[in-house]
């Protein structure tokens, strides 16, 4: 019979609140920086082409995709995807995120290893996900716990790939500083409007990872007290 166990808010709310707070300094950062405008007048899908070239990389496409924040570059097609308040807007927050995702395209061309370890592993983590939880709890509830371990392992997948996720992150976020700087596209007040609102961003991958391992800490705690109850 399932029940809810109190230890589970013991492990999981404080990656919970740190995801939701992560979550509000995005939005606030995004919604702030997207009304200023830089200088230069450059939106964000031209500051991407604009760096994508620089570095030869015309074989990389910018295209508009739908979405709030729904920016991403995609290494199978070599194609960097960006939301229509990015892609046409020459604001602060813009040309952050679109030099952000371009960092990724520099990390795929230079093959930069943790991204390529990070793309491995997406199938792996797919699978965890999904069936990782399923195994775990058959295992668990059915006395089975071995088949619970594997759950564990499954889901521990997910946990790895967070924890790959955060130099690939905070490596294109630096990447992205430096360009706009070194290039001009941002200065002044309107670098620190990029730093804010890409440091917010890089504070959902952490607590991306920290709700994996608080989920992944949580069934090994249920784990080692079915151990010592059978003992």
């Amino acid at each position: 019979m399932f029940y809810f166990n109190p230890m589970y808010l013991v492990f999981s709310l404080p990656a919970l609140l740190l995801a939701l707070y992560a979550q509000w300094r995005v939005q606030a950062a995004v919604n702030k920086y997207s009304q200023v405008f830089t200088g230069r007048g450059a939106t964000g899908a031209r500051v991407a082409r604009a760096m994508l070239d620089g570095y030869g990389l015309n074989n990389v496409q910018v295209e508009r995709t739908n979405g709030f924040l729904g920016d991403h570059y995609d290494p199978r097609n070599r194609t960097l995807r960006l939301s229509p308040d990015v892609y046409d807007t020459p604001s602060v927050a813009a040309v952050g995120i679109a030099a952000h995702e371009t960092g990724h395209a520099l990390q795929h061309a230079e093959g930069y290893w943790p991204l390529q370890a990070r793309s491995l592993m997406v199938p792996a983590v797919q699978f965890g996900s999904y069936l990782g939880p399923l195994v775990f709890m058959l295992g668990f509830f059915l006395n089975f716990t071995e088949l619970a371990w594997v759950g564990v392992l499954m889901f521990g997948a997910v946990a790895v790939f967070a924890l790959i996720t955060l130099p690939v992150e905070f490596d294109a976020s630096r990447r992205a500083k430096e360009l706009l700087a070194g290039q001009g596209y941002a200065w002044g007040e309107e670098l620190t409007g990029v730093n804010r609102v890409l440091d917010a961003a890089a504070l959902t991958y952490v607590a991306g990872l920290a709700q994996a391992l608080s989920t992944l800490l949580y069934y090994v705690f249920l784990l080692t007290g079915m151990r010592r109850r059978s003992d």
